[in-house]
């Protein structure tokens, strides 16, 4: 039964400097662009919302729609202070519980306990349900009903889908939707001397993806591996790929794990600024698993202008994690394999680099995030192997790795857990066994240090 709604008590919405000050919002979601969409998010286990606005995709349909919400168009007006609808939205937001929205656009689940929950709220979407004691502190004097039911109507949108099925991309491609708005890139890399993953590309691949070339799109000039290019660097590469702001990316390789690579190519569009971007379920290996078509043809798609922003919250550096062997602000959480991290194993085709880690921190082989058959576990399994480790996914991470790539595997499981802000050090152990003092570097191997 509906709790009744009581009298809103006048209060004044809080301003962007007050909220920016408590690190509930960032200063660039009063500065929206046209025709944009806007949303917030509750994190899973926090008390701030995160404020984002972002241009729609081409064909897709902005989230605070109300005619497609809620026939009592209850977001109908501006945006308001917290980047979701103005004062229209908030008169009606009590009234949420005699909406009847369209289970496609809209799929409420609450449980007792505020047990948070997870729905597809439209294609490419997630939508998470977070405690209503995570929310009240958002609106101060407000009845614990009326918080309940106004957080549910902002945070109906959250997380852009980061993994899509073989199904939805072959299905993609049969109906002709390749183009600027959606394109898959080829992101496999391998070993020297394994396998040649452009030749691969070149004799079979998915019908229209591009190869994206790891070893071109990165700081060259770096004497660490895999670093990150320049925002100039990483929106000219792109570009010539015919991806711009407005692309949905898919992005996928042919490894035998089924997936290695792309969850750095996915990490990278996020952290130069570009939400809309997901890891092929499966991989490859899959997707010629299930006999899905392949073509030989190289893709030529029309270059395109790309807008990089770097986003620092997700990238780490040398001295950041430095200071957090004093401050711990931070969990460490490193990807590698149990061998490679006690310093047992040595790294694979490394000189001069031996195996080892960063004390303090805790091992997470990314394997582990993988079925046997190459996809993705499932989020629940995913929370259990984090708490197994006693990694709290309510307080900030950094993930490691020897390169920055399979750390990448981490910041795609947390995401897959709600946890959207996991920051990757990009030098990780090649910068780390190079640069840092010898009492940080821990090793079971030969020495006791690293």
């Amino acid at each position: 039964m509906a709790c009744a709604r009581p009298a809103e008590p006048p209060r004044r919405a809080p301003t962007p400097s007050a909220l920016e000050g408590k690190g509930i919002i960032s200063p660039r979601c009063h500065r929206p662009p046209s025709r944009a969409c806007f949303h917030c998010s509750f994190l899973a286990g926090s008390s701030t919302v995160a404020s984002r606005s972002q241009t729609p995709v081409p064909g897709s349909t902005p989230i605070w729609s109300p005619r497609k919400l809620c026939p009592t168009r209850f977001c109908a007006g501006p945006p308001g202070p917290l980047g979701g609808a103005g004062p229209a939205f908030q008169r009606e937001s009590a009234n949420l519980s005699r909406c009847t929205p369209q289970p496609r656009w809209l799929a409420i689940n609450k449980e007792p306990g505020g047990v948070r929950r997870e729905k597809e709220l439209l294609p490419g979407l997630t939508l998470l349900h977070t405690p209503t004691s995570s929310r009240l502190s958002l609106f101060p004097g407000s009845h614990p009903c009326q918080v309940t039911r106004r957080a549910e109507a902002m945070v109906h949108q959250v997380l852009y889908r980061a993994l899509v099925s073989t199904k939805w991309l072959a299905e993609s491609i049969r109906t002709g939707k390749l183009g600027p708005g959606l394109r898959v890139l080829d992101a496999s890399w391998y070993s020297p001397g394994t396998r040649e993953a452009r030749k691969e590309y070149l004799e079979r691949h998915v019908p229209g993806a591009s190869f994206f070339d790891i070893e071109e799109c990165r700081d060259t000039a770096s004497p660490y591996e895999m670093m990150l290019p320049s925002e100039a660097g990483f929106a000219d590469y792109v570009g010539r790929l015919g991806i711009s702001n407005h692309t949905h990316v898919v992005v996928y390789d042919g490894d035998h794990l089924g997936s290695f690579y792309a969850p750095r190519v996915w990490w990278m569009f996020r952290v130069f600024g570009h939400r809309t971007v997901s890891v092929l379920n499966g991989g490859f290996r899959n997707w010629l698993k299930e006999g899905h078509p392949v073509t030989s043809e190289p893709s030529r798609p029309e270059p395109a202008v790309f807008k990089a922003t770097l986003d620092r919250s997700l990238l780490k550096n040398y001295e950041q994690v430095l200071e957090n062997l004093e401050s711990k602000r931070f969990q460490l959480v490193d990807s590698r394999s149990q061998g490679r991290f006690l310093g047992t194993e040595p790294e694979p085709d490394a000189v001069g680099l031996d195996s080892g880690h960063i004390r303090g921190s805790v091992n997470m082989p990314f394997m582990d995030f993988l079925t046997e058959d190459g996809f993705e576990k499932s989020p629940e399994e995913l929370r259990a192997l984090f708490q197994t480790k006693k990694v709290d996914l309510s307080q900030p991470l950094i993930a490691t790795c020897r390169k920055g790539v399979t750390a990448c595997h981490v910041a795609l499981a947390a995401y897959l857990c709600g946890k959207p802000d996991v920051a990757v050090y990009d030098g990780s152990w090649s910068e780390w066994f190079r640069r840092a003092p010898p009492e940080s570097r821990v090793s079971q191997g030969k020495s006791e240090k690293a």
